[in-house]
């Protein structure tokens, strides 16, 4: 098999938000020096939001994480990449993925449905090595690696980063994302990160993926044990972050994303400058 190599550097550390992150924000993230701007569950296949996002800032990278194949045509999308990429082609990964049969009713034969998918991006001219696929299990990794630049694995530990990296091969370009509460204390970072977690184990693809690292369903009970979550959702003060954060580096990341629970009221930008400084980010 031939390696594929991204060509998008994204930087060690990104960013995972919501697809309705303001342009603000997004300034704010590249000026601390995060690599890229990860957003989840895009729902317009027009990719309006990359577009302003991009337009906003100058160097950031700005990746979808993800794309649903099922609810956003392939053709629509490729059109949208290409629109974009007349400008920022350097600065956006195109990420796409099958999501969760709990979400969607079309959700059969996914992995030929990633294939099929792959294949319309492939003939509307949307690069190889310009694009990434959600990727848990092995089989759906090795696609990854087969057909795009990078896995994004979502809801995972440095475990399991350890174990893509030696399916993926040294090739593809892994980039995990990773939960973070800014917090020492466990009650209180429960209380801010259960209700996440406790939704993530009612998808069964996450939790086929979470037995497979080893917890069972004494860690799925009650909204999820101390274990799950202390493995799942870090936390601590910044430098413990960092650390937690550095671990998916070591066990063979290219690149983390950390994905900042907070209350809906509390700022994130402190949070986000506290840890940009705890992991030695150049700040421009």
């Amino acid at each position: 098999m031939t390696e594929i190599t991204s060509e998008i550097d994204l930087g060690a550390v990104g960013v995972w938000r919501h697809s309705r992150t303001r342009p603000e924000l997004a300034v704010e993230v590249e000026r601390l020096g995060y690599g890229t701007l990860w957003l989840g569950n895009v729902t317009d296949p027009d990719l309006a939001v990359v577009e302003e996002l991009l337009d906003a800032t100058e160097r950031l990278v700005v990746a979808t994480g993800i794309v649903n194949i099922w609810s956003n045509p392939a053709e629509r999308v490729a059109r949208a990449y290409r629109r974009i990429a007349e400008r920022h082609a350097d600065r956006f990964l195109l990420g796409v993925g099958a999501g969760h049969p709990e979400a969607t009713k079309e959700f059969v034969r996914p992995y030929q449905a990633l294939n099929d998918y792959l294949d319309v991006l492939d003939k509307e001219g949307v690069p190889v090595a310009r694009r990434a696929l959600a990727a848990l299990g092995p089989r759906v990794l090795r696609l990854a690696a087969e057909r795009t630049a990078a896995a994004h694995p979502y809801l995972v530990t440095p475990e399991h980063t350890r174990q893509a990296r030696g399916i993926l091969g040294a090739g593809p370009l892994l980039a995990p994302e990773q939960k973070v509460v800014l917090e020492t204390d466990r009650t209180r970072a429960r209380a801010v990160g259960d209700a996440t977690l406790g939704m993530y184990l009612g998808l069964r693809n996450y939790v086929s993926n979470l037995r497979r690292l080893g917890f069972d369903d004494t860690d799925f009970a009650d909204g999820g044990s101390d274990r799950l979550f202390d493995a799942l959702i870090l936390h601590g003060d910044p430098a413990r972050l960092a650390e937690g954060l550095r671990a998916h580096l070591d066990a063979g990341a290219d690149h983390v994303t950390l994905q900042l629970l907070h209350s809906d009221d509390t700022d994130p930008l402190p949070a986000y400058r506290e840890l940009a400084a705890a992991l030695g980010l150049r700040t421009r």
